[in-house]
């Protein structure tokens, strides 16, 4: 049996902001070590202001680490790059361009639109379950249907890593939790390793292979738990015991790292 490829490494990821009024440094990240193999879904959660999006940000290259090693497939990461594509929790789609010409963007940025890119787009919305949609305009589509378009769009560019955002935060319930879903199926057909921020704790186990809580700021990894329930996933999984036991544990420790981080003053932001 072939062992599992290690696609991301953190080595002692520490990453830092100056703050603009007082020139001094926060400390935003520190330490965190972390191993993603190859086809994982990892979720990441914990309290807010915790790191989560700023690490998801040095993975995807945007910004800067200010001590230790970020490595996508052994090699450093320094900028971005077409092996990552980031899924916002804002569609952010171009509005002068329909469903199929927001999916290709990316692939025009890398000078491959063509007849392959059209195919890989139509393909791609199908997948996404939009069939029918193709020449529909955004304002055509409701929160749900862009955020699949924003989906089949960072998918295009054949990624080595997808990262996710909170994408479903600004959705309502009913919708959150079939995009959810849909998620998993298009995981399931893609098999690509998706590393996923929220501050859901329903989501997080619903969707990872793994979740990692961070503690409140400076982020470092408190608890790295593997969800050992059987895919594919219904969303009657969510009433199991042993899903019940995972969301129990994971909310009593992001509950620990609030209580402490108020002990000592510090605001959660």
């Amino acid at each position: 049996m072939r062992a599992t490829a290690v696609k991301l490494e953190a080595r002692r990821v520490a990453i830092h902001y100056r703050r603009q009024r007082s020139g001094l440094n926060l400390i935003a990240v520190d330490g965190v070590d972390l191993r993603v193999d190859e086809g994982e879904f990892l979720s990441i959660v914990g309290p807010s202001g915790c790191g989560k999006t700023t690490f998801l940000n040095a993975v995807d290259g945007l910004i800067p680490i200010a001590s230790g090693s970020l490595l996508l497939d052994g090699n450093e990461i320094s900028s971005p790059g077409p092996d990552r594509a980031m899924v916002f929790q804002q569609p952010s789609l171009l509005p002068w361009r329909t469903v199929t010409r927001n999916v290709v963007y990316g692939l025009e940025m890398q000078h491959r639109a063509g007849r392959e890119s059209r195919e890989t787009a139509a393909r791609l919305i199908d997948l996404v379950g939009l069939q029918g949609f193709a020449d529909a305009w955004p304002s055509e589509l409701s929160g749900g249907m862009q955020q699949r378009v924003n989906l089949a769009r960072a998918l295009a560019t054949d990624p080595e890593v997808l990262l996710l955002d909170e994408p479903f935060a600004a959705l309502d319930a009913q919708t959150r939790e079939t995009m959810q879903q849909e998620l998993l199926r298009i995981w399931g057909a893609t098999r690509k390793t998706a590393i996923f921020i929220t501050h859901d704790i329903t989501e997080a186990v619903y969707l990872a292979d793994r979740v990692i809580v961070f503690t409140a700021r400076p982020g470092r990894i408190k608890l790295d738990v593997k969800i050992e329930l059987p895919r594919p996933r219904d969303l009657r999984l969510k009433r199991d015991a042993r899903f019940i036991d995972y969301e129990r544990m994971i909310w009593e420790t992001i509950r620990e790292e609030v209580i402490r981080s108020e002990s000592r003053g510090q605001a959660i932001a």
